[in-house]
């Protein structure tokens, strides 16, 4: 390669049904979500093209300088979902601000993830983050960990007893909504002892 030369970037992995773990940043690890109000028009859009492409979304958290998303497609790619969730975002923060340029980093990260092996562990992972940053993770109201005691938002898909198999499990923890969450939190902080945060 000749120096100058433009490295290509490889194109997504994209299959209905994969599902990924983004992380949009602020460029140069800047602020992207200056107040609540910034953070409900991030959700906000990611509610509305998710819904718009019948794609799932397990779990999220808002911190000021970047967002974690656990996706999951249908038919459409996840770079379609994200090119419009960033760009109409950027318009709104530029807007707002009064000022152009770039508000995210070059390009999202976006980890496809085992369904099977990782859901839990993930959604877990996401929650904790407020806690990594020295914030309540059980009070910090820009994540998805309030629908899953019961604060429903109706952003995430919440109710998927998709990875627990057995009949016994689904009448258990999804029989009433916010009692099941209860429930399935019991249920999985012995087993999540044994991961530690990254």
């Amino acid at each position: 390669m000749k120096k100058g030369d433009k490295i290509e970037r490889k194109p997504r992995i994209h299959f209905e049904g994969a599902l990924y773990h983004v992380i949009v940043r602020g460029n140069n690890k800047n602020y992207i979500f200056e107040d609540d109000k910034d953070k409900l028009e991030y959700l906000m859009r990611v509610k509305k093209y998710k819904e718009k492409y019948r794609s799932k979304l397990y779990s999220y958290v808002i911190m000021d300088n970047h967002a974690h998303l656990l996706i999951e497609v249908s038919n459409t790619p996840l770079t379609k979902i994200m090119q419009l969730i960033q760009q109409t975002y950027t318009q709104y923060y530029n807007k707002k601000y009064n000022r152009t340029g770039h508000v995210f980093e070059q390009r999202y990260k976006a980890i496809l993830c085992n369904k099977d092996e990782y859901l839990l562990t993930l959604i877990r992972y996401i929650h904790k983050n407020p806690e990594r940053a020295n914030i309540s993770d059980i009070n910090y109201k820009w994540s998805s960990h309030q629908e899953y005691i019961g604060n429903k938002l109706g952003i995430c898909d919440v109710d998927f007893p998709l990875y627990l198999s057995s009949e016994f499990s689904s009448k258990l923890y999804f029989k009433t909504p916010p009692l099941s969450a209860k429930k399935l939190i019991l249920f999985l902080n012995p087993i999540f002892c044994f991961f530690k945060s990254i």
